[in-house]
């Protein structure tokens, strides 16, 4: 499935910022919406939301149901809305994996469990999804109440089915690649299946759109957990090495217990059977990386699925919006380099 991939030509441009400045209006009424929806009378709710808004990164996912809408040139104002719920449902995901990961930090901020506690911070998960779910309503589509709806439900599962494979060192590729379709792709790819709807796009026009989306959070995912292995901090926003300590089974983990001889297998299983690890554990497991080329391996899986990804949006007519969203699946894989 992985041979023959070919590499997309590498651009002098960051489609991501074009894209983000072409849309900058659009994306400012989304944290507007975003703003008015989650004002409460409750003091607490207001800090915290304020503290989400100021964290809350790049709004890639909502970005990509404006640019859904927009490939048809959408006249309205619906895409504002259900792309604020698509930013909430993933800010409420951040918020509860916060305290299942005891993460203190992100994108350099402390998290809303580490000022809070815990019990706050899953509240306000659960404040946050159901303000969404309220939006969806408002928006009055069957279809896209049950895209959004199916979604958050998919993530979940997600979330159950890596503690089940928590730790699990000797975890096939299939399971990981199950996993991050349901607590990451299936968002990215909802949030393109909307723009489909609302613009009342035909069915096989709708599954490219959410194919491409699916894609590329599988390739946007990859990437992350490649960076934990391969990057810096001031760039990565978070603590590198960070899913080693923590004990997460991600892609270069499966890979380099595939490619590693019986007693660098036995040394890794040891390192995950502790509660904790350590810093020079890390930097063991780093030496094998680079010894058996972990990361260029996982890039070869990452450039799959950022093709699968662009070739998806080859049934649209050509203008602006798709040709940038072809480009930032290179430039989502690139992000390793």
């Amino acid at each position: 499935m992985l041979l023959n991939v070919v590499p997309f030509k590498k651009s002098k441009k960051n489609p991501f910022e074009e894209i983000r400045t072409t849309f900058e209006n659009q994306l400012k009424q989304v944290d507007d919406h975003i703003k008015l929806k989650l004002s409460s009378h409750v003091e607490l709710v207001g800090e915290m939301a304020t503290h989400l808004m100021k964290t809350g990164g790049k709004r890639l996912r909502p970005l990509l149901t404006i640019c859904s809408s927009e490939i048809f040139n959408y006249q309205g104002n619906r895409h504002i809305n259900l792309a604020a719920c698509v930013e909430l449902i993933h800010n409420a995901t951040l918020l509860h994996d916060d305290v299942i990961d005891k993460s203190e930090s992100r994108r350099g901020f402390k998290t809303t469990n580490a000022i809070w506690g815990n019990k706050s911070s899953i509240l306000a998960g659960d404040y946050l999804l159901s303000r969404c779910f309220e939006m969806m309503v408002d928006d009055g589509s069957p279809e896209v109440l049950k895209i959004l709806s199916s979604v958050s439900s998919e993530i979940a599962q997600g979330e159950i089915m890596q503690l089940q494979f928590e730790k699990q060192i000797d975890m096939v590729e299939k399971n990981y690649l199950d996993i991050i379709s349901a607590k990451t792709a299936s968002l990215f790819g909802a949030a393109m299946r909307v723009g489909g709807c609302i613009n009342e796009r035909s069915k096989k026009e709708k599954e490219a759109l959410e194919s491409y989306g699916r894609n590329l959070g599988i390739c946007f995912q990859i990437s992350d957990d490649i960076l934990d292995y391969n990057s810096k901090e001031e760039v990565f926003g978070k603590k590198i090495g960070n899913d080693f300590i923590e004990g997460k089974i991600t892609l270069p983990i499966i890979l380099l217990f595939q490619k590693s001889s019986p007693a660098e297998r036995e040394q890794l299983q040891k390192f995950y059977t502790h509660n904790e690890r350590s810093e020079n554990e890390f930097k063991e497991t780093l030496k094998l990386i680079q010894k058996y080329q972990i990361i260029e391996a996982c890039k070869k899986r990452a450039d799959y699925f950022a093709n699968v990804a662009s070739d998806s949006l080859s049934i649209f007519e050509k203008n602006f919006v798709v040709e940038k969203l072809q480009e930032l699946t290179f430039y989502i894989v690139n992000r390793i380099n």
